[in-house]
């Protein structure tokens, strides 16, 4: 059986992507950036309508958003302050919703390592 002929063309690894604030403020290094379904975390201060890079790999320690405990594996989103336990999200408990993902429900990645209820910081691995 033949195949197509489909061409592709090898960019880059993707650990980072350029992104353009089309904002009207200066973006600073280490905010935490959603785009669709994902987030990424830029690597340098970006200012207005300029370009810079988005880490979408790698582990991260960002603020939690609430008080529970979090398991080393755990699912993690981005509420918008910080790091939360998918049940933990409203967006979670949003059924049969198939929305694009708003930046109060943006899959974050997993826990890296285990985060107790009075820890102010989680680390999260961001899947790319």
């Amino acid at each position: 059986m033949a195949t197509a002929n489909v061409m592709a063309e090898y960019v880059q690894r993707g650990e980072t992507l350029d992104y353009k604030n089309t904002t009207n403020k200066m973006i600073p290094c280490d905010t935490i950036i959603a785009i669709g379904g994902r987030v990424g975390v830029t690597g340098t201060d970006i200012a207005p309508g300029e370009m810079g890079s988005l880490h979408m790999v790698g582990v991260f320690r960002l603020k939690k958003s609430s008080d529970v405990e979090i398991v080393q594996g755990q699912d993690l989103v981005f509420d918008g302050t910080g790091a939360a336990p998918v049940s933990e999200s409203p967006a979670a408990a949003a059924e049969g919703d198939e929305e694009t993902p708003s930046a109060s429900s943006v899959p974050m990645g997993y826990a890296a390592a285990p985060s107790a209820a009075s820890d102010k910081f989680v680390l999260v691995k961001l899947p790319g």
